[in-house]
């Protein structure tokens, strides 16, 4: 189902696919246009009301980090300000080259929560990754681990799944190489978090070939607060729930009295109150600030 915002009438421009967040178009020259949309999701739903300048702020963080990993792996990017790209989607759309994408979620853990507990609490593993007895939520780990997951359709949720599963799917070479990315990823990004006092707790990424090269490079978005968590250093205790940067805070809101739904029941998510929507848009205008050292306000600027 694409969703109602959705422009699929626009001139030279031929519309792919829509997921929860981002809508994917092919540009006259065979690029991808992708528009991070203000739209946001929580368990699998896409909620309501939209978070204003959310899109342009995913936007500017994935291109502020493929800056910070050139030398470990290339991206997809190819410009976000190029003069093609309609007025109305500037600093939230990129064209990028087309990718031949890897069926799977590439996801790193330094820290024990989300998914990753529930694994954990059910089996003492996570991914089919053994952890010691005992650790609670929002624990650190000894060493970051991988724990992949299948990449699932509009309102389907990924599913987490073990690294031989992963073999299985696209060979031992390739499973490798996604796995020692990923955790070199993340290692670098989470010293750069470090630095600014944010723990990166866990991030996922998408991968894919570049068709003129065949090499493995990263594709979609990176390091943003909808696909990792980002935590206050300064305010982390393990044993509960962490503030974050990030869109949990959504999820915690849908999850309490004050929300009145029940997940396990058909209905919807109700829309969210406006002081949710405006806790969670200075999260994350807070996360990418506080990562990059640059003022929001200034994105797209010259060198971002």
């Amino acid at each position: 189902m694409i969703p109602p915002d959705v422009r699929t009438d626009l001139p030279g421009l031929t519309h792919l696919h829509s997921g929860k967040v981002r809508d994917l178009y092919r540009m006259p020259g065979g690029e991808l246009l992708i528009v991070a949309s203000d739209r946001i999701s929580a368990f699998d739903h896409i909620l309501s009301p939209t978070v204003a300048d959310k899109g342009r702020i995913l936007t500017a963080m994935t291109a502020w980090w493929f800056r910070q990993l050139d030398g470990i792996v290339g991206n997809h990017l190819i410009s976000v300000d190029a003069p093609a790209v309609p007025a109305q989607w500037r600093g939230r759309a990129m064209v990028c080259r087309p990718l031949r994408m890897v069926p799977v979620e590439a996801v790193a853990r330094g820290y024990l929560t989300g998914s990753g507990l529930l694994d954990y609490r059910a089996s003492g593993a996570v991914c089919g990754v053994p952890l010691p007895a005992g650790l609670t939520d929002g624990a650190r780990l000894a060493e970051p681990i991988f724990t992949p997951a299948t990449k699932a359709d509009l309102g389907e949720h990924d599913e987490n799944v073990s690294y031989d599963a992963v073999v299985t799917a696209v060979g031992p070479q390739l499973a490798a190489q996604l796995r020692d990315l990923t955790l070199a990823i993340y290692e670098r990004a989470a010293g750069i978090a470090a630095e600014r006092g944010i723990i990166l707790a866990d991030t996922k990424f998408e991968f894919g070939h570049d068709p003129r090269t065949g090499e493995l490079v990263l594709g979609d978005e990176v390091l943003t607060p909808d696909s990792s968590r980002f935590w206050p250093a300064d305010q982390w205790r393990p044993g509960r729930a962490q503030p974050s940067f990030d869109k949990q805070y959504v999820r915690d809101w849908l999850l309490s009295d004050a929300s009145g739904w029940d997940r396990a029941a058909a209905a919807p998510p109700p829309a969210l109150p406006d002081g949710v929507i405006a806790a969670t848009r200075a999260r994350y205008v807070e996360a990418y600030e506080r990562l990059t050292g640059l003022r929001f306000a200034d994105w797209p600027g010259p060198g971002q």
